[in-house]
């Protein structure tokens, strides 16, 4: 499916993810510390409750969960994210990015909709970027079509499609697509929107790592349009 798809995904049955489902609220739940929830909670302003467990004794967590369980397939994929997603807790969404992290490789393009869906749901940075970059980006990477639906989402409304569409390249190195990239920031470049403005610079950032004169270049042309925090970002380290 390569539409914008705005529908709610189906979550597919999946013997994996009855498993993995089962075996999680356990893991998590035990570790669970309510003084530490509050605080995680505040510093990511609210968008979610937490259940208050550290990143380190997270993963941890995680490799008990999924320890002896099969490679999933695109669909075990898919029922498992949307499980966790129905979860209140972020810790969950968490488990649920870090292991499409992992097992992007398994799912087609047909798993962009599950993404779409994941990033605008309950959103923030701390799952839309992680989305971007490890999920949406290899995803277009492997079918170059898809590289449409980003036009529409740099687009979007929704301030979370666009910032994917600006940082779906970030791992791409030489395989950027340059003029996608550029065309992207020129779009947004006057959004008012600090998330925005910090995609810009960032994305510009790390492609300079691999072609610093390019970026030099766009921000020397593009200066009059793009954001002061865009500019400071995107030359931080040139």
């Amino acid at each position: 499916m390569l539409s914008n798809d705005r529908r709610p995904p189906r979550v597919p049955r999946s013997a994996l993810a009855d498993t993995l489902m089962e075996r999680l609220p356990g893991a998590y739940g035990a570790a669970a510390d309510p003084v530490r929830a509050r605080a995680m909670a505040a510093y990511m302003k609210d968008v979610a409750p937490f259940l208050g467990i550290p990143t380190p004794l997270r993963r941890d967590l995680s490799r008990t969960v999924t320890k002896d369980t099969p490679k999933p397939s695109e669909s075990d994929c898919a029922a498992l994210a949307l499980r966790c997603w129905l979860l209140p807790e972020r810790e969950y969404h968490y488990f649920a990015v870090d292991y499409l992290r992992r097992h992007v490789a398994r799912c087609s393009s047909g798993f962009l909709p599950v993404a779409r869906h994941l990033i605008v749901t309950v959103p923030w940075w701390d799952t839309a970027d992680l989305l971007a970059a490890h999920t949406v980006g290899p995803l277009v990477a492997a079918d170059p079509r898809l590289a449409a639906v980003m036009d529409e989402w740099i687009e979007d409304e929704d301030l979370w499609l666009a910032r994917t569409a600006l940082l779906h390249q970030l791992r791409f190195k030489a395989a950027t697509d340059s003029g996608r990239l550029f065309d992207y920031c020129r779009r947004r470049a006057d959004h008012p929107e600090f998330f925005l403005r910090k995609a810009i610079g960032w994305a510009l950032r790390e492609y300079a790592k691999t072609d610093p004169d390019a970026v030099r270049a766009f921000v020397k042309a593009e200066r009059g349009t793009l954001a002061p925090l865009s500019v400071r970002e995107a030359l931080k380290n040139l």
